[in-house]
């Protein structure tokens, strides 16, 4: 009978412990599934954003886009330069553009023709 009843306890731990893996196994892929999408939903709030421009220290001129730090506004950096290419106008303006078609300086050709009222 302590027999039965020795092995009946047994089993009775073992699927206790059993549902207990289950159940943290599968609350844990929860919590990493929802970790994993708040860091893919960023909130609509700058805070962060002005936290670093106020951090930042330069002396001369802090690109908005990049938060570089730079002599004048039209060496400022593209902030996707994978994807972007930075344009000169003159007079100190540059403007980062979408890189277009696929030659080197497709951005900075189109914006000269359309400068020139021929797009």
């Amino acid at each position: 009978m302590r027999l039965i009843l020795s092995l009946i306890l047994a089993l009775a731990g073992s699927a206790a412990a059993q549902f207990q893996f289950f159940e943290q196994f599968f609350q844990g892929g929860q919590q990493a599934q929802a970790s994993t999408q708040e860091k893919q939903n960023v909130p609509s709030d700058s805070s962060w954003y002005r936290q670093n421009w106020e951090g930042a220290t330069c002396s001369n001129y802090l690109c908005p886009d990049t938060l570089a730090c730079v002599h004048f506004p039209h060496h400022c950096p593209c902030p996707h330069q994978d994807v972007e290419d930075k344009v000169e106008l003159g007079e100190g303006i540059a403007v980062c553009a979408s890189k277009g078609g696929y030659k080197a300086g497709e951005a900075a050709r189109k914006i000269e023709l359309a400068r020139k009222a021929l797009i």
